[in-house]
């Protein structure tokens, strides 16, 4: 359950980032860096979160 779920939250920081690079193609918005760093900031949260659910728990290595 807990591999599903963290393959699961690698897909939505993937989808996030998919979302920063279509958001600015698409718009020119004022204060850009602070929407692409509050947004790296949940990407790599996200994608942390779900790199430590699906690890392997292995004695000793």
């Amino acid at each position: 359950m807990k591999k599903e779920f963290g393959k699961w939250l690698m897909d939505i920081a993937k989808y996030l980032m998919t979302v920063a690079i279509l958001s600015s193609i698409i718009t020119d918005m004022d204060k850009t860096w602070l929407y692409y760093l509050s947004l790296l900031f949940f990407i790599v949260l996200i994608l942390v979160f779900g790199l430590w659910l699906i690890r392997d728990k292995k004695e000793g290595v």
